[in-house]
């Protein structure tokens, strides 16, 4: 019974993802990578760097307000897909979730979230156990000038 129940919330909190990236079946208009340092228990990290890949280029970016709920992680990554992008431009801005919390396969967390010029910003984490919890004022992100 604890087994039906458990895989009921993990369902349950996949169900969002899965929902908003049925709005993204299209191809992708680009990819993200993102790291982070040593993390310590019970300590957040706000994310620092990370790249963008659009058009055959890719741009560094920072990325500051996305926190980590983790314990002892010494390093955090994070991948994922970048959709209605037009212009490079375009991806600075003030992200707010669309959908988060899920947990993926082998621990990882996930997030869906969107700037004020309609970018999608998917991102997985590829570290176990990671959770992303977005700032009070959202996730700001700009490419690097």
């Amino acid at each position: 019974m604890r087994r039906v129940a458990f895989a009921l919330s993990v369902l349950s909190l996949c169900l969002p993802l899965s929902v908003a990236g049925a709005k993204e079946k299209a191809k992708p208009d680009g990819t993200i990578k993102l790291s982070a340092g040593s993390v310590a228990a019970g300590v957040g990290v706000s994310w620092g760097s990370g790249t963008l890949s659009y058009n055959g280029k890719s741009y560094p970016i920072s990325v500051t307000g996305l926190d980590v709920g983790t314990v002892g992680a010494s390093k955090i990554t994070a991948s994922g897909s970048v959709y209605h992008l037009k212009s490079i431009d375009d991806f600075d801005g003030n992200y707010a979730a669309v959908a988060a919390g899920a947990t993926v396969g082998g621990g990882g967390g996930a997030l869906a979230m969107k700037n004020q010029n309609g970018v999608v910003v998917k991102l997985v984490s590829t570290s176990r156990g990671v959770k992303f919890t977005i700032g009070g004022s959202g996730v700001k992100m700009e490419v690097k000038k």
